[in-house]
């Protein structure tokens, strides 16, 4: 029997992400070679990749990536495709076959635009409508799931161990400006190609180190505003959380770093009084907002990265820095392996966000 100290028990999953503070180019290799450094965090089980900035050519389109049970299901999804979009590519995702991973789904991406008739009569804005019929489409229509939507970025995953994960997607050939990735070590919910991080929205993407004790409140939560949580893990009520607080409330990140990892009362109780009539409104109104349990994120979107430790800070997060790049990880040893030469490195306190955003960029 091994005694204690003889075997490594992970504090589950990896989380790393790297960001171009001026738009340069970053190759897909190199979020392969630091997730890979975590190797030991992950169990197989599932790994992937969000990157921006990789589609220059359709940056006015939203990019849709698909999974499909079969080709049965891709025909009634493209057919729901031409009523309600219009689709200017697509295209198989290019894959390479390696035995690490297997039974693969068919994976497409297409490039669509609302069809403007249809956006009229909806009422309702670009954003939202793309959102509502991806909606639709995961939590109606059977075998055919929409793992990513947004403009000039996309979604990687699969079931495996992340750098194979990001050889099978042949991201060696992509180039971004951000790019996020994720070793998955499940603890209470299965493996399967739809379960693996990121979890993305419009251009949103999280990924996440953790579990959510408050998964069910969460949820029943963000479920009244149309949001679907069917895909068997915690992490995808983050996902809506922040598309829900940013997009539709209309709140900073900063912001919503402040409900989802709000400071506790006796903490908020000794701040100056404009700032604590503001923390106590955002966690009166957003109480069941509230994120509990260890975790640490890092959130993509276009133009930014975001990172942000439970306000107990019981799961790890390391950010390092160079005069034009940002590196996240839950490891220092993942940053250092593909930026030897840092700034600066530090550890984020628990609760508080680390934002960075493009040079000149806009608040979101």
């Amino acid at each position: 029997m091994k005694r204690e100290g003889e075997v490594r028990i992970p504090s589950g999953c990896a989380i790393s992400g790297v960001f171009s503070r001026d738009g340069g180019a970053i190759g897909g290799e190199v979020m392969i070679r630091s997730i890979e450094t975590m190797h030991g965090r992950s169990n197989g089980l599932g790994g992937g990749f969000a990157g921006y900035g990789i589609y220059p050519q359709y940056r006015e389109y939203y990019a849709f990536h698909v999974f499909f049970d079969d080709a049965a299901a891709k025909e009634p999804f493209e057919r729901f495709l031409e009523r309600h979009f219009d689709v200017v590519n697509l295209s198989k995702i290019p894959t390479r076959k390696i035995p690490e991973i297997v039974g693969e789904p068919l994976i497409w991406r297409y490039f669509v635009q609302p069809l403007p008739t249809r956006l009229s009569a909806s009422q309702l804005d670009e954003r939202e409508y793309v959102v509502r019929c991806v909606t639709r489409i995961n939590t109606e229509m059977e075998g055919a799931y929409v793992f990513s939507c947004g403009k000039n970025m996309g979604v990687f995953k699969a079931v495996g161990y992340p750098e194979d994960v990001g050889r099978f997607y042949r991201l060696d050939e992509y180039e971004g400006t951000c790019w996020t990735a994720h070793g998955r070590y499940p603890t209470n919910t299965p493996g399967w190609w739809g379960g693996a991080h990121p979890f993305s929205i419009l251009d949103l993407s999280i990924v996440h180190n953790g579990e959510i004790s408050s998964y069910d409140a969460n949820r029943r939560f963000i479920e009244m505003f149309g949001y679907k949580c069917s895909l068997l893990t915690d992490t995808e009520v983050i996902a809506y959380l922040f598309d829900y607080l940013v997009r539709r409330q209309g709140l900073s990140l900063e912001e919503t770093a402040n409900v989802i990892a709000a400071p506790f009362w006796s903490t908020i109780e000794a701040k100056p009084k404009e700032e604590r009539e503001r923390l106590t409104y955002l966690r009166n109104v957003f109480s069941g907002l509230l994120i509990t349990g260890p975790f640490s994120i890092l959130v993509g979107f276009e133009g930014g990265m975001m990172a942000l430790n439970d306000r107990l800070k019981l799961r790890s997060m390391v950010v390092g820095e160079t005069e034009s790049r940002v590196y996240m990880a839950s490891e220092e040893c993942a940053i250092r392996a593909v930026e030897p030469n840092l700034d600066r490195v530090w550890s984020p306190r628990g609760g508080e966000p680390v934002i960075v955003r493009r040079n000149g960029g806009e608040e979101l």
